[in-house]
């Protein structure tokens, strides 16, 4: 084979492992764009390489994605935002293949918006580790090897990281059922629209909290927590105004859209995303709210939602 043929072949068994990787680096970052300059980054570090040295190309990409992301989380950037409470995961639609695996609980729920928040709080290595077991089902003996730790050091890792996610559950919940999680929202849908106040109370758990990015205007998430402050909030933020329709540009629609796997509210305008709602159901009730509006979050899901088959819409002129 020539060399031009020997390129092709590395760079086609590189395209083969790039959603895998893709996936992989937006469960470590929570951040599409950063996922994909990752995997950008790694493919010229492919293209470096001796590839007739790599014997196993699917671990070794594994590998270099992995310090690629850990080096971002690291950097002084990751840092300042974290600590300044302003970052957000970035949601995907679903079927976005960035969100696989989803075969099991554990991989749907790692890619939740919730989880993606607490990776946060987490050190990088306890982060990999974590999503390297669950939602990649890595050995421990391959972990260590990834990370360059003992095996003890990953089951470790893996102990914290497993509490921290379990003890931020909301409602101890597991999954609701696609049917159910719509109802629930829907009826969330009529009762924050008409402003019944107490039916909205009736809907959200005793432990709710409810968080908006402000469209990307405010220094820090927006926050609310108990079900009367984060009711009062919803209502205000769902209740159609002049001064609302002026600011979007015209009335807008709302659609029901599955979002890293659960319930949310799309605004659109015309094929414009211009918001989403997620929601957490857990038991029949909604245990978190999560609202994102800045535009610089919103550019793949919005890509995605121009290519979608969408339903038709719950709300028209809002």
């Amino acid at each position: 084979m020539d060399s031009m043929g020997v390129d092709r072949f590395d760079t086609s068994r590189f395209e083969a492992s790039r959603n895998r990787l893709a996936a992989l680096a937006y469960r470590l970052l929570g951040s599409a764009a950063d996922a994909q300059d990752a995997v950008q980054d790694a493919y010229l570090h492919w293209q470096a390489a001796d590839r007739q040295l790599i014997r196993v190309p699917e671990a070794w990409l594994t590998k270099v994605v992995t310090h690629l992301c850990l080096d971002r989380l690291r950097s002084a950037q990751a840092r300042r935002e974290h600590t300044a409470g302003a970052w957000f995961p970035e949601p995907l639609l679903d079927g976005d293949p960035m969100l696989g695996p989803a075969e099991t609980y554990e991989q749907r729920e790692s890619v939740s918006l919730a989880v993606l928040t607490v990776m946060e709080r987490l050190s990088p290595v306890e982060r990999a580790v974590y999503i390297l077991r669950e939602a990649f089902s890595y050995p421990h003996t391959e972990i260590a090897e990834i990370l360059d730790i003992t095996e003890s050091a990953s089951q470790q890792h893996l102990h914290r990281a497993r509490t921290r996610v379990t003890a931020t559950r909301r409602g101890g919940a597991r999954e609701v059922d696609p049917a159910s999680a719509r109802r629930i929202v829907e009826e969330f849908l009529t009762a924050a629209t008409s402003g019944r106040t107490e039916r909205l109370v009736a809907l959200l758990t005793d432990d709710v909290v409810a968080l908006s990015d402000g469209a990307g205007l405010a220094a820090k998430l927006l926050r609310y927590d108990t079900p009367r402050r984060v009711a009062s909030f919803l209502r205000g933020g769902f209740t159609s105004t002049p001064a609302k329709q002026r600011l979007a540009g015209g009335a807008c629609a709302i659609h029901y859209a599955v979002v890293n796997g659960a319930p949310a509210l799309l605004f659109v305008r015309g094929d414009q995303l211009l918001g989403a709602v997620t929601f957490e159901v857990a038991e029949d009730k909604i245990a978190a709210v999560r609202g994102i509006a800045a535009p610089a979050r919103l550019l793949r899901l919005a890509e995605a939602w121009q290519r979608h088959e969408r339903d038709a819409a719950l709300i028209t002129g809002w």
